[in-house]
């Protein structure tokens, strides 16, 4: 390992992936018992599955192949995140692994026993690690060979604690007959999200904390809702957060170092929760994935309902957004992939592969290939990284009784 690998960590840099030739079955049976086989016998347990030479036009229902099958964790995969040309993931099982482009070989652990984690964020040369046992935990690239991740603190520090605990007025309950201290949180931390120096946490507890990167302060803790924190995202300022009680919630400040207050409560389904919450990259429309299945469009201007799609039979559990390209990971196993319009969404893929739910996506910065590429977790302990090819076109046109499916592409492109 050379020391040149902390500029790696630099997060403009380029993400790469290597283009190994396959040939694909027709039997889809089959194809899965060779996937089995090979990631036993592949190195790290990943099996490489090359963008395809010929161009085809795939029909919006026919199912995407991954390039790559990452096994490793001994858990349900979590969360995912890029760091440069890393890929870091973790599980149910404690475990975060950072694995190395383009051959996602496996390159260092950290972070062992010291509760599951739920979600992570980088900043920096910073990784933020939200866990199960109620506490953010810090780690910093280090240019220690041996210790590359070296862990930096635990969020509430020792410092906030000291300066609040001696005073009555900082514990709030929590429960009856229990009392914590307001910068703690009293139960598992569900989610993180960053923006403006400061990171966002989202907690079972029902409330959304912030902190301050530079110095890892307690700022403010928000009663944000009647039940769980499941996801969180920022936008132009605002931080919107997703919830079991079915409300996805809109949250701004009037000045920089000002406090936070409440914008817009966004309506779900009724009986549902809200699972997965993001926001185009205009800033224009909050998109919502709820356990029913449906994602729901609000519009920012208004926050009045603009569309709602059923995208899955079952859950959606995550959603990730690059350009007008949104994508969907649900309990059903599957990741369908969609063209956000003004006043809807437009099926053009889906993405199969996964023996389990899927439970988290990321997508890659860089455009390869002319198209990009999405990272999967799923609940059955894999990471999956899928090509996804840009569209110049898609229209879709209503007759009776049948759909008809028009698309112009790119004759350079290739599909998978």
């Amino acid at each position: 390992m050379k020391p040149s690998i902390l500029a790696h960590l630099l997060p403009n840099a380029f993400l790469s992936i290597t283009t190994t030739s396959r040939t694909s079955s027709s039997d889809e049976s089959s194809d899965d018992a060779d996937e089995v086989l090979a990631a036993a016998a592949a190195p790290h347990g990943v099996i490489h599955h090359g963008i395809p030479q010929t161009p085809t036009v795939p029909s919006p229902s026919a199912p995407y192949q991954s390039l790559t099958i990452v096994t490793g964790h001994t858990e349900s995969v979590s969360c995912l995140a890029l760091c440069g040309e890393f890929i870091i993931s973790a599980s149910q099982g404690k475990e975060i692994m950072v694995w190395q482009q383009p051959d996602l070989r496996l390159l260092t652990t950290f972070g062992h026993g010291r509760g599951s984690v739920k979600d992570l964020v980088t900043v920096g040369s910073k990784i933020f690690t939200a866990h199960q046992d109620s506490k953010i935990r810090v780690w910093k690239v280090s240019r220690n060979l041996e210790n590359i991740f070296k862990f930096v603190d635990t969020l509430p520090t020792n410092k906030d604690y000291l300066g609040k605990f001696m005073k009555r007025s900082h514990y709030i309950q929590t429960r009856r007959h229990h009392k914590r201290l307001w910068i703690e949180h009293s139960d598992t931390i569900s989610c993180l999200a960053v923006q403006d120096n400061l990171i966002y946490s989202g907690s079972w507890d029902r409330t959304l904390k912030v902190w301050r990167v530079s110095d890892f302060k307690c700022l403010e803790s928000i009663k944000a809702h009647n039940d769980a924190i499941n996801a969180l995202t920022t936008s132009k300022g605002m931080v919107f957060s997703a919830s079991a009680d079915g409300k996805i919630k809109a949250w701004g400040r009037l000045e920089s170092e000002g406090p936070h207050f409440l914008m817009a409560i966004l309506e779900g389904h009724k009986d549902i929760s809200m699972n997965s919450v993001i926001v185009s990259g205009d800033g224009t429309v909050v998109y919502g994935g709820g356990s029913d299945g449906y994602v729901i469009g609000w519009s920012v201007d208004s926050w009045e309902v603009v569309f709602e799609v059923e995208a899955h039979k079952m859950s959606v559990l995550c959603m990730c957004l690059k350009g007008d390209i949104l994508c969907t990971g649900s309990t059903d196993r599957s990741i369908r992939v969609w063209k956000t319009e003004v006043k809807g969404l437009t099926k053009i893929g889906v993405m199969k592969g996964h023996d389990g739910p899927i439970k988290c996506l990321q997508v890659s910065p860089s455009r390869i290939g002319g198209g990009f590429l999405v990272y999967s977790g799923s609940l059955d302990k894999s990471i999956r990284v899928w090509w996804v090819p840009n569209r110049n076109k898609v229209e879709v046109i209503t007759s009776t009784p049948s759909i008809k499916i028009i698309e112009t592409i790119n004759p350079a492109l290739t599909f998978l």
